[in-house]
């Protein structure tokens, strides 16, 4: 079957006609069915415009994204709006890459369940609380007042070793703010750790986990930490500052208590999607799929929360970190690769390339041809050409869970943008659908949504390839 090649709409008209035709008075039974076939099946939308607080990613205003604005491919408003383009009125959604759970946000505001899982044990968590609450709005903010009076007093008393305690931070921790600050956030971890059997802690430590760069006084901005180069702070004092990103999990944890949230069954498994025994713990079978793999472009999740994961002492060097937190994450990027896993991808394509030669054989070709063109550049170049074929036998691999976890008849939305490395063009989102093929889905449509890549292009090392961002859809029969 021909693939559909589309633009998306704008978000503003893209649900009227197909949604609005279900609400035509006494219909007969040929019309209903017509209706029925033809819901879901209208255009799709584009992403919301970039404005306050969101730019193509995790929103820093929306409920609940706003807890930690960590980078990924949706904000709510805008998976919400995925959800509603494929007319899940029941059941259980799913996303094989959570993130930071804003696909279930989406799921719960409209009374759906979810399942995922998510490599990134740091990020698992915060999905998790916030798809499954252990604790009130009030519990959070009672607390919360507790640990400000305590993070207070130790402030106040400015112990003499108070340099001392600092000199035990890690070295990216210190450079990152002024003494005072760090003292000030040191103070709230020690409170917070001094309530770790308190529910309402765990909440309380992503209050102080996403404070960190809003008070840091050096560049921290994704994907990459950069102590070296002074800002000022957008937020001065990390006490009130704190309290503010409380205030925000209590207000949306509250929502949830009152309806305005829906309640709805959630499952967050930390682990790696490529791995059945990860499935394995999700019970049930989804309806639908709304999710955004990473993209073959070379950002290194782990190390983009470094600062988190170091501050709060989840590791306490690069080699840990690599091993407790990028272990189980799908190969992405240059740090994560080595020449062994390209050679036993390589050999995984050739032997899958028998029964499926689109598109194995156009994935070694492509790794040929990069390794080609980086031999050819007049300096040293990433490996992009191991990365390639080690992330694509994961998302053949991930494709087939998928497959065998949703139902018959079930759809899933990819949000995924090509690539270019060394100037070698790799259509990742066609790849995908050409995999989910080979494992049993329909690839129905490819839905281009906007020009991505335009930041890079004063670097003078970078391609001129135009690079877009794409929504795939893959239907199991």
């Amino acid at each position: 079957m021909p693939v559909a090649r589309i633009e998306a709409t704008s978000a503003e008209t893209s649900l009227g006609p197909s949604l609005e035709t279900s609400s035509v008075a006494s219909p007969s039974t040929a019309e209903s069915a017509s209706v029925a076939a033809n819901l879901g099946r209208g255009p799709w939308p584009g992403e919301p415009a970039s404005g306050r607080g969101r730019s193509h990613g995790t929103s820093s205003h929306h409920a609940f994204d706003r807890w930690f604005r960590y980078p990924a491919g949706f904000a709510t408003d805008y998976v919400g709006l995925l959800l509603d383009r494929l007319h899940v009125e029941s059941g259980t959604v799913v996303d094989c890459f959570t993130g930071s759970g804003v696909t279930g946000t989406a799921a719960r505001a409209r009374g759906l369940g979810f399942a995922g899982i998510e490599a990134h044990p740091l990020i698992a968590e915060l999905a998790r609380l916030k798809l499954t609450p252990s604790a009130t709005g009030q519990a959070v903010r009672d607390l919360a007042a507790c640990i400000e009076a305590s993070a207070g007093r130790a402030i106040a008393s400015a112990p003499n070793g108070w340099q001392r305690v600092l000199a035990e931070e890690p070295d990216l921790v210190r450079r990152s703010f002024a003494a005072e600050t760090l003292y000030a956030l040191v103070s709230l971890r020690q409170a917070i750790v001094s309530h770790a059997d308190d529910p309402a802690a765990e909440y309380l430590k992503w209050a102080l986990l996403a404070t960190l760069r809003d008070v840091a006084g050096v560049k921290v901005g994704w994907p990459y930490q950069r102590p070296g180069v002074a800002r000022k702070p957008r937020h001065t004092d990390a006490i009130k500052r704190f309290q503010v990103r409380a205030q925000f999990i209590a207000t949306d944890l509250d929502s949830v208590a009152s309806g305005v949230a829906k309640a709805s069954s959630a499952q967050v498994v930390t682990g790696d999607s490529r791995d059945s025994a990860a499935w394995a713990k999700l019970s049930g079978s989804g309806i639908a799929c709304v999710s955004s793999p990473p993209y073959l472009n070379n950002f290194d999740y782990a190390d983009a929360t470094r600062l988190e994961l170091y501050f709060w002492g989840e590791v306490t060097t690069w080699g840990d970190m690599c091993r407790e937190v990028r272990g189980d994450m799908v190969t992405a990027t240059t740090q994560q690769s080595s020449v062994r896993e390209k050679s036993e991808a390589l050999d995984v394509l050739r032997g899958r390339s028998a029964r499926h030669p689109d598109p194995a054989e156009e994935i070694v070709g492509l790794a040929e041809e990069m390794t080609k063109a980086k031999k050819e550049r007049q300096k040293r170049s990433k490996e992009y050409d191991q990365v390639a074929p080690a992330y694509f036998v994961a998302m053949w691999d991930i494709l087939q869970n998928l497959h065998d976890f949703l139902g018959a008849g079930s759809r899933a939305v990819w949000l995924v943008g090509d690539s270019a490395p060394y100037g070698v063009y790799i259509d990742t989102p066609r790849l995908i659908g050409e995999m989910s093929e080979a494992v049993g889905f329909t690839f129905t449509e490819d839905v281009h949504l906007r020009a991505r890549g335009d930041r890079w292009r004063q670097n003078v090392d970078r391609h001129n390839v135009k690079l877009a961002e794409r929504l795939i859809v893959m239907e199991k029969p």
